[in-house]
């Protein structure tokens, strides 16, 4: 949140005008992680990064993304070509990888560690996804462990909640490839 105050001539001397202003008011300008800062903590790559910024962050507790869903995403190739919708499972990945970066980021280790779905429960889809529309991904730590990660999410556009699920993953180790 941020104030914002205005003082505006009038006759009788200054008019003041007070806003405070939210991060979907501010047009998402406040980015505590960037892309590239995304994918020094998740193992994911285009075409399969779905997160494109962090704006909120509380360790351990709570966490906000932002994906921008736009026509050129590979999917609106084959997902309804005619009237192209963000496939819900996709949805629920982008949650699950906001979830990724809240539990990764607790590791030093990180670069050695990739997160595995174990459980989606509780999926629900409101209304479609669709090119142009902007999703804020919001996932609230219920458990976090060295080993088990279970977190419940909430996607919306415009305010209204889209779709919703807990997830469940299991951090595990990965070898990492000499290039």
């Amino acid at each position: 949140m941020q104030t914002v105050v205005f003082y505006l001539p009038v006759a009788s001397g200054f008019c003041i005008l007070t806003f405070v202003i939210s991060a979907v008011q501010q047009d998402m300008t406040t980015t505590l992680l960037d892309s590239l800062a995304i994918q020094e903590i998740l193992p994911h790559r285009y075409p399969f990064l779905l997160v494109d910024k962090i704006i909120e962050l509380e360790p351990r507790t709570r966490i906000v993304g932002i994906k921008q869903v736009t026509i050129n995403e590979h999917f609106f190739a084959g997902h309804f070509p005619e009237a192209p919708v963000m496939p819900g499972v996709l949805i629920i990945e982008a949650l699950a990888q906001v979830g990724a970066i809240l539990a990764l980021r607790e590791f030093e280790d990180r670069k050695n560690k990739i997160p595995f779905f174990s459980g989606i429960e509780k999926a629900k889809f409101r209304r479609p996804v669709v090119p142009g529309d902007t999703l804020f991904l919001e996932v609230i730590a219920l458990r976090i462990g060295s080993k088990v990660q279970k977190m419940r999410g909430e996607a919306r556009v415009d305010g209204q909640l889209v779709a919703e699920a807990e997830i469940m993953c299991i951090v595990g180790d990965r070898e990492i490839k000499d290039k």
